[in-house]
């Protein structure tokens, strides 16, 4: 795994964008017949990506996860959300097969012994975006497609960010420890997402934009609300956002994003408002 340490807002507003794009932003996730993976000391939060073809991919074997977690299996003490952007695809829990379409999550709960990914079809295969975070209590496995979600629409075309949020593992769902995640999908001519912004000193948040043109970028907007900065984002790149940062995300053209939540509450509308003059 690669390993991200906590970052200082303090120390952030003097980045260059190099320095930024190393410590926040994460890239080649999904890479076909291979798993990637990002430790993050902020919340101690777990960011991967799992691109299965003609092989079966292991969660994580014995040998790795001694070595950087410190258990003897991934999931000891820890929970999984598995959200799947490609084409439809299998997880196994515990030789429990769960079908995962595209756009589709699934819940895995702490002490879950063996996670096995699987593509239908090696040649269009599924990719699975996982976060995963520290966990207290056993919750059972939950598979949830968009249908299950709790819908939440939002926003104007006149304000260029109309947009509906799918709560796909959330209290309003499903039981977890404390990780929460979602996806909100922008509609065509929408480009804005959180905006008038907000902070969150509670928890801290990873965003994967995906469905971005091959054409288009999306500006991540992060740091403190009078010292924002930017970071470019391309297809399929998720970036790393501390309980200090704004987050927010304007595209050349609409697109998707999931959003991973860690921290102290799961209280979704925990969040300290920022007023758009305010912004520096």
């Amino acid at each position: 795994m690669d390993i991200r340490y906590g970052a200082n807002q303090k120390d952030a507003k003097y980045y260059t964008t190099e320095e930024l794009r190393e410590e926040f932003l994460v890239e080649n996730l999904f890479v076909a017949g291979k798993k990637s993976m990002v430790y993050s000391h902020i919340d101690r939060i777990i960011v991967g990506g799992v691109v299965p073809t003609d092989q079966v991919i292991e969660l994580a074997d014995g040998v790795d996860t001694m070595k950087e977690l410190g258990t003897n299996s991934f999931l000891e003490r820890r929970e999984l959300g598995i959200i799947n952007i490609g084409a439809e695809g299998k997880v196994v829990v515990d030789g429990v097969e769960y079908v995962v379409g595209n756009k589709d999550a699934l819940y895995v709960g702490k002490e879950t012994a063996k996670v096995e990914f699987i593509s239908n079809d090696a040649a269009n295969p599924a990719k699975f975006y996982l976060n995963s975070a520290p966990a207290h209590t056993v919750y059972p496995a939950k598979h949830v497609s968009m249908k299950d979600a709790k819908k939440v629409v939002l926003g104007d075309q006149a304000t260029a960010n109309k947009r509906t949020i799918f709560q796909l593992l959330h209290p309003d769902v499903l039981q977890s420890c404390q990780l929460m995640m979602g996806l909100t999908m922008l509609e065509e001519g929408s480009v804005w997402n959180t905006m008038p912004s907000h902070t969150h000193e509670r928890r801290m948040e990873v965003y994967l934009y995906f469905d971005i043109a091959d054409d288009s970028v999306v500006f991540h907007y992060m740091g403190e609300p009078t010292e924002t900065r930017h970071i470019v984002m391309q297809n399929e790149q998720a970036v790393i956002s501390p309980s200090w940062s704004i987050h927010s995300g304007c595209g050349t053209k609409n697109y998707t994003f999931i959003w991973g939540m860690v921290g102290e509450n799961k209280t979704f509308d925990d969040m300290d408002h920022i007023k758009t003059p305010d912004l520096r």
